[in-house]
């Protein structure tokens, strides 16, 4: 079976990342979820947090898919990690055009990189279209429900982090 990797920072994962992981894992006999790390960015929760929260929300979606999961970070280039992990396909979740014209020029950039991997997108699913990891912070931060956006797990570390909103 074929080896795919999804990688993204997943600060915080959010109910769109995980309709990705779902569809994705159903499809693929491992699934990589690589969790990017960028030293010059300040994440919401640093890798080690994101790595445990992934870890977590990923056991049920391998116990509905029958499909194999792996959580890795990475700060190296996303072909790179691929290639450790014998990954043929990147996922990419693409929820409206403006996605779509980022996802096409990083492909566009990983095909010449890596010839040999491929790239496939997932459109977003109806239910989680709108969803966004930034807006899902900022509303946290000021003290909003969340609980539509990410798993009642993310959303509490969310709120513990911003108690009074």
């Amino acid at each position: 079976m074929t080896t795919a990797l999804y990688a993204g920072s997943f600060d915080p994962a959010t109910y769109g990342h995980l309709d990705v992981i779902e569809r994705a894992s159903r499809l693929f006999g491992t699934l990589v979820v690589a969790i990017g790390i960028h030293h010059e960015k300040k994440g919401e929760f640093d890798a080690a947090e994101r790595e445990a929260m992934l870890r977590e929300l990923v056991v049920p979606i391998a116990g509905r898919t029958g499909g194999r999961i792996e959580v890795v970070t990475f700060a190296d280039l996303v072909v790179d990690i691929a290639r450790r992990h014998g990954a043929r396909v990147l996922v990419r979740g693409i929820r409206n055009s403006s996605d779509l014209d980022v996802e096409v020029g990083m492909a566009g950039m990983n095909a010449v990189l890596a010839p040999e991997i491929d790239t496939i997108y997932f459109g977003a699913s109806s239910g989680v279209r709108h969803v966004a990891s930034s807006l899902v912070k900022q509303i946290a931060r000021l003290g909003g429900d969340i609980t539509a956006f990410v798993p009642p797990q993310v959303a509490d570390k969310l709120r513990a982090r911003y108690p009074a909103g």
